[in-house]
């Protein structure tokens, strides 16, 4: 069983590498709109390249990890579920993140 302290630090952890991920991923929105790149430009920029891949799985990751243990949170004080159910709940947001962010790498790399 997980303890609530790991879970902290599992959160901590995550939200340092969200940090400067969310900035690298804003600075390149702001250049590719700034610089008029299509989709089309952009999607042939990001195609095969490993490097994306590792970024972008990498945030995907962290996100599925950081989010569903904030939601944990929110659920355990401000509704009436048992600690089960709220566990299961976050457990199936985590793997939903998951699945779904890696299916949207997938299609961009």
């Amino acid at each position: 069983m997980i303890t609530a302290r790991q879970l902290f630090i599992a959160q901590r952890y995550s939200a340092m590498l969200l940090g400067p991920l969310v900035i690298i991923h804003l600075v390149m929105i702001i250049i590719a709109v700034r610089n008029g790149l299509t989709a089309e430009e952009i999607l042939s920029r990001t195609r095969g390249s490993g490097l994306w891949f590792g970024f972008y799985s990498l945030f995907v990751i962290a996100v599925a990890v950081h989010a569903p243990i904030g939601v944990r949170n929110v659920l355990n004080e401000w509704t009436g579920l048992g600690q089960k159910a709220v566990n299961y709940l976050c457990i199936g947001l985590g793997i939903v993140l998951l699945l779904t962010g890696l299916r949207a790498v997938m299609a961009v790399i």
